[in-house]
Protein backbone atom coordinates (compact mmCIF):
# COMPACT_ATOMS: atom_id res chain seq x y z
CA UNK A 1 0.00 0.00 0.00
CA UNK A 2 1.21 3.79 -1.05
CA UNK A 3 2.21 6.31 1.15
CA UNK A 4 0.27 9.78 0.69
CA UNK A 5 4.11 10.66 -0.06
CA UNK A 6 4.48 8.05 -2.73
CA UNK A 7 0.84 8.38 -4.56
CA UNK A 8 2.19 12.33 -4.82
CA UNK A 9 5.47 11.46 -6.41
CA UNK A 10 3.36 9.07 -8.83
CA UNK A 11 0.94 11.91 -9.93
CA UNK A 12 4.23 14.43 -10.11
CA UNK A 13 5.27 12.12 -12.47
CA UNK A 14 2.34 12.05 -14.71
CA UNK A 15 1.82 15.65 -14.85
CA UNK A 16 5.74 14.99 -16.58
CA UNK A 17 4.07 12.80 -18.99
CA UNK A 18 1.67 14.63 -19.65
CA UNK A 19 4.05 18.22 -19.74
CA UNK A 20 5.78 16.32 -21.93
CA UNK A 21 3.38 15.53 -24.44
CA UNK A 22 1.68 19.22 -24.66
CA UNK A 23 5.02 21.05 -24.08
CA UNK A 24 3.17 23.21 -20.72
CA UNK A 25 4.67 23.24 -17.71
CA UNK A 26 1.98 21.78 -14.86
CA UNK A 27 0.69 21.63 -11.50
CA UNK A 28 -1.45 20.89 -9.14
CA UNK A 29 -4.09 22.97 -7.35
CA UNK A 30 -3.40 23.23 -3.40
CA UNK A 31 -5.62 22.30 -1.20
CA UNK A 32 -7.80 20.70 -3.97
CA UNK A 33 -7.11 16.94 -3.79
CA UNK A 34 -9.45 14.48 -2.50
CA UNK A 35 -8.42 11.37 -0.19
CA UNK A 36 -10.11 8.05 -0.32
CA UNK A 37 -10.12 4.58 1.23
CA UNK A 38 -8.54 3.69 -2.39
CA UNK A 39 -6.20 6.14 -3.51
CA UNK A 40 -6.06 10.10 -3.76
CA UNK A 41 -7.81 12.27 -6.60
CA UNK A 42 -5.51 14.88 -7.70
CA UNK A 43 -6.93 18.00 -9.52
CA UNK A 44 -4.35 20.61 -12.01
CA UNK A 45 -3.67 23.08 -14.31
CA UNK A 46 -1.02 25.20 -16.15
CA UNK A 47 1.80 26.45 -14.07
CA UNK A 48 1.21 30.14 -15.54
CA UNK A 49 -2.18 30.03 -14.89
CA UNK A 50 -2.09 28.77 -11.01
CA UNK A 51 0.59 31.51 -10.23
CA UNK A 52 0.02 34.56 -12.57
CA UNK A 53 -4.16 33.77 -13.44
CA UNK A 54 -3.51 34.36 -16.97
CA UNK A 55 -6.57 33.28 -18.07
CA UNK A 56 -5.10 32.68 -22.23
CA UNK A 57 -2.89 29.41 -20.47
CA UNK A 58 -5.81 27.57 -18.51
CA UNK A 59 -5.94 24.65 -19.48
CA UNK A 60 -9.17 23.46 -21.51
CA UNK A 61 -9.41 19.74 -20.73
CA UNK A 62 -7.61 19.26 -16.98
CA UNK A 63 -9.24 16.12 -15.76
CA UNK A 64 -9.10 15.13 -12.52
CA UNK A 65 -7.12 11.67 -11.93
CA UNK A 66 -7.24 9.05 -9.11
CA UNK A 67 -3.58 7.64 -7.89
CA UNK A 68 -4.81 3.80 -6.51
CA UNK A 69 -3.53 3.36 -3.44
CA UNK A 70 -2.95 -0.22 -4.04
CA UNK A 71 -1.11 -0.42 -7.47
CA UNK A 72 0.57 2.90 -8.48
CA UNK A 73 -1.77 3.06 -11.47
CA UNK A 74 -3.07 6.17 -12.17
CA UNK A 75 -7.10 6.53 -13.48
CA UNK A 76 -7.69 9.42 -15.90
CA UNK A 77 -11.26 10.86 -15.35
CA UNK A 78 -13.51 11.66 -18.71
CA UNK A 79 -14.75 15.47 -19.24
CA UNK A 80 -18.05 13.89 -19.35
CA UNK A 81 -20.19 14.11 -16.35
CA UNK A 82 -18.92 15.03 -12.79
CA UNK A 83 -16.30 14.19 -10.82
CA UNK A 84 -18.96 12.64 -8.51
CA UNK A 85 -20.34 10.35 -11.44
CA UNK A 86 -17.36 9.15 -12.43
CA UNK A 87 -16.17 8.52 -8.91
CA UNK A 88 -19.12 6.07 -8.12
CA UNK A 89 -18.86 4.22 -11.20
CA UNK A 90 -15.06 3.57 -10.70
CA UNK A 91 -16.20 2.52 -7.36
CA UNK A 92 -18.99 0.29 -8.57
CA UNK A 93 -16.90 -1.28 -11.30
CA UNK A 94 -18.19 0.56 -14.25
CA UNK A 95 -16.21 3.04 -15.23
CA UNK A 96 -16.46 2.99 -19.32
CA UNK A 97 -12.96 2.01 -20.77
CA UNK A 98 -11.04 4.16 -23.16
CA UNK A 99 -7.69 3.80 -24.78
CA UNK A 100 -5.96 6.24 -22.33
CA UNK A 101 -8.03 5.34 -19.17
CA UNK A 102 -5.21 4.00 -16.80
CA UNK A 103 -1.25 4.79 -16.91
CA UNK A 104 0.76 2.79 -15.48
CA UNK A 105 4.18 4.66 -14.39
CA UNK A 106 6.44 1.76 -14.18
CA UNK A 107 6.09 1.33 -17.72
CA UNK A 108 4.79 4.55 -18.84
CA UNK A 109 1.85 2.85 -21.01
CA UNK A 110 -1.12 3.61 -21.42
CA UNK A 111 -3.93 1.13 -21.57
CA UNK A 112 -7.84 0.51 -21.13
CA UNK A 113 -7.96 -1.93 -18.37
Amino acid sequence: MLTEQEMLQIGEQYLKRLEKDSNIEMMFYAEETIKKSYGNIYYFDSKEYLLNGNSDKELANKVPFLVEKETGRVVNFGTLGTIENQLIAYENGTLNPTLTRYWYPEEDRFDYK
